[in-house]
């Protein structure tokens, strides 16, 4: 029993004792509120700007006096972060803190499933109520605008319908755990260069119609405690503290009743962070992003330049309490909730759940002559450094100590026990580290051969092979998908494109397995017999991918966002100065504008009438699926209605499968630009051979409606529309046309 604890004990009791009034915050059968409002009444001011900043690195301070106990974080959003030091980014070098690694973001949104999402959210949950955490920092849900966003395997995503039905369920999971989710980074973080110093300009439209609504799904059916400001600037002021994006529209609009809580080293002005809505700072000066002082965290933005601020009454105390409420009600809902569960961590059910998670979100991007599954082979080739590399260290903050990591190599040799012989063969050398903030991997995988020794090792073992297994892709260290940093390039790294030509011209079957989080280019797809996209899984990443490339399971992901053949098909990318903006004159600000709007993704594709390398909502399965004709209750429709489609699709191959069937809706005629499709439903439907099932989908208002800047809302307009049905956004079964009147 640790200290801090014995004095929550003990200043509780003696409150209860010497009070006046009966102390109606400690009481956990009492309707929150009324406890928020007693604890606020009881504390001194000192208190309560003492509650609102950081005493370390990954905590604030509750009330000791009170018995209000500390507030304890933890990064996310696929695993625990290890405990590091009270002050310092270096370990803490705990032996109890390794844990299990789920997939990252990516593969979750890839699954299409928002029951995975809630079993994922409830392991993570566990995890981190195990460990006496009250804020998970995560999950991620900004829209991948690029490919070469360094972060996007943190996200859900290019598309906002997808990354907000993914979104709510994980939030449901870890906090029926008695653990906040702190969704972030709150808003229009889209690339890691320049982070801190990027304003971006980006039309109302877009911000309404792409980049906020799985933060506001977040907010109203999800029912977030908590969301993490990002580093940028919109409107000339930082996000962290940014009037519109914070009090307007977070607090304001969405009437968000929970803490908003500074990225590490993103609060920068006492008097913006006062007044534009942030309620919790962490990292000011000790963030290990910048040097500064030790222990400074009275001097923080927040701290005792906010007090002084009250004693000269610059300020009122009336915005203190409003924030002050919000971290009381946040610790109500979690440290001081004596209801909630214990957790688990690092469990057997939490393994099995990563595994599954991670099979369920694999993308079976091509699969020509049945390269796949491995059946009746004797021999098989693995090539290349992803088969080896642990890849649950580095990437930034989200970088773990697992307790296990399962590789690629020892996961097909494991399954394939028995069957036919594993052979490998190094073929590229990317990146021999294995070290991240002290978390290290053990492997040494440096290697002083020559790329030419290198491939023709690895093409003599392909030439004697049944099948050939290349497991490549991208990694997490600076450069490629790592937070502070961007990719430099869509092609693949360390020669690995000439490699995967070299490869194809001596073997007909050649499976390419990409491990990235993000869209690589493939100018050699058309030679190889199958492309897995295998993003980053996790412990159980070797037993996941085995279980994919022998059959044991069905692949049923799909991509979350659109894999390019070039840069040219990104909107992002159509200039110059619309990825990393133009730099101002004598300033360090970066102004960064969308001239894309909300043609990001599939949606731009579709406006330039391209045919890009894998679609949005693309993936294939072991066994084929027939859509039939739809049916629709009606063919128009009122504002308030609603109508009903229903399509049966019938699983017509030899095995079960899972398929995700999509809803877009065309607006026919628009008085202002929109996509020429736009997701706005999917149902994911397990399928016996021979099954049919009824696949059917709601349209109402909503699922309409674009935002009118002349209104400043949601508006949809009499006329026109389609309901296009189709296995992605590529590939359109049926249509249904109906009139909103």
């Amino acid at each position: 029993m640790n200290n801090s604890f014995l004095s929550m004990i003990a200043g509780a009791a003696v409150l209860m004792l010497t009070s006046a009034a009966p102390a109606t915050y400690l009481d956990p059968q009492a309707p929150i509120e009324e406890r928020v409002e007693d604890a606020l009444s009881r504390m001194t001011l000192q208190e309560k700007i003492n509650i609102l900043h950081a005493q370390s690195k990954f905590s604030s301070p509750g009330v000791p006096r009170l018995g209000i106990p500390e507030l304890w974080t933890t990064d996310g959003p696929h695993g625990i972060r290890p405990e590091v030091m009270w002050d310092q980014w270096e370990q803490a070098e705990w032996t109890s803190d390794s844990c299990t690694a789920f997939p990252a973001l990516t593969c979750l949104a890839a699954t299409w499933n928002p029951d995975v999402a809630l079993e994922y959210g409830n392991a993570i949950g566990e995890e981190a109520r195990y460990r006496k955490k009250d804020i998970l920092l995560g999950p991620g849900v900004n829209i991948c605008r690029t490919p070469l966003n360094g972060r996007n395997f943190e996200y859900m995503g290019e598309d906002p319908l997808l990354a907000a039905r993914m979104v709510v369920p994980y939030i449901k999971g870890v906090q029926q755990n008695g653990v906040a989710t702190c969704v972030k980074h709150f808003a229009l973080n889209n690339h890691e260069i320049n982070r801190h110093t990027t304003n971006v300009i980006v039309d109302d439209r877009a911000l309404h119609e792409i980049y906020l609504p799985a933060f506001k799904a977040a907010v109203q059916q999800g029912g977030t405690w908590s969301i993490m400001g990002s580093y940028n600037l919109y409107r000339d002021q930082h996000v962290c503290h940014n009037q519109y994006l914070i009090n307007d529209i977070l607090k304001g609009d969405w009437g968000f009743d929970g803490v908003v809580v500074s990225d590490w080293g993103g609060t920068h002005d006492t008097d913006q962070a006062i007044a534009n809505g942030l309620d919790l700072e962490f990292g000011t000066w000790t963030d290990g992003l910048s040097n500064g002082a030790s222990n400074a965290y009275d001097n923080y933005y927040l701290a005792a330049p906010y007090a002084a601020r009250i004693a000269e009454g610059k300020t009122d105390t009336a915005t203190l309490d409003d924030k002050v409420r919000r971290v009381l009600r946040l610790m109500f809902r979690t440290n001081m909730n004596l209801n909630r569960p214990f957790g688990s961590f690092a469990s057997p059910e939490h393994s099995a759940a990563a595994r599954h998670i991670a099979g369920e979100g694999i993308v079976m991007l091509k699969n020509d002559k049945a390269t796949l599954p491995l059946i009746n082979v004797r021999k098989v080739a693995v090539i290349g450094e992803n088969a080896i590399k642990m890849m649950t260290v580095g990437g930034g903050s989200s970088s773990l100590k697992a307790r296990y990591e399962t590789s690629p190599l020892d996961g097909l040799r494991s399954a394939l026990t028995g069957n036919a012989e594993v052979i490998y063969a190094r073929g590229y050398v990317g990146d021999a580290s294995g070290e991240y903030n002290g978390v290290v991997t053990g492997q040494d995988l440096s290697d002083n051969r020559s790329a030419a020794e290198l491939t023709a090792e690895a093409l003599e073992i392909a030439r004697n092979a049944d099948a050939v297994i290349f497991v490549g892709g991208l990694n997490k260290s600076a450069g490629q998908d790592c937070e502070d940093s961007d990719r430099q390039a869509l092609e693949l790294p360390y020669g690995q494109n000439e490699l995967i030509e070299a490869l194809a011209a001596v073997t007909p079957r050649l499976v390419v397995v990409n491990i990235s989080g993000n869209p690589v280019a493939m100018p050699w797809a058309d030679k190889v017999g199958a492309i897995l996209q295998a993003w980053y899984l996790g412990s159980e990443a070797g037993n996941a991918i085995a279980d994919v490339l022998t059959g044991a399971v069905n692949p049923s992901g799909k991509l979350p966002m659109t894999f390019p053949r070039s840069l040219a098909q990104v909107g992002a990318h159509a200039s110059s100065e619309s990825y990393l903006g133009k730099k101002r004159d004598n300033e360090e600000i970066f102004d960064c504008e969308y001239p894309e709007s909300i043609f990001v993704g599939y949606r731009w594709i579709d406006r330039a009438g391209e045919k890009p390398l894998f679609p949005f909502g693309h993936g294939l399965s072991y066994t084929t699926f027939a859509y039939g004709k739809p049916t629709a209750d009606s063919s128009k429709m009122t504002a308030d209605g609603k109508i009903i489609i229903t399509v049966p699709v019938t699983n017509t191959g030899k095995v079960a499968g899972s398929e995700v069937v999509q809803l877009y809706i065309t607006d026919v005629k628009s008085s202002l630009p929109r996509p020429v499709k736009e997701l706005k439903d999917f149902s994911k439907v397990n399928l016996a051979p021979g099954e049919t099932a009824d696949v059917t989908f709601t349209i109402d208002k909503d699922a309409l409606s674009f935002y009118s800047p002349e209104a400043q809302a949601m508006v949809a307009e009499p006329g026109k529309f389609k309901a296009l049905i189709g296995a992605s956004s590529a590939d359109i079964r049926s249509t249904v046309n109906f009139e909103l009147l």
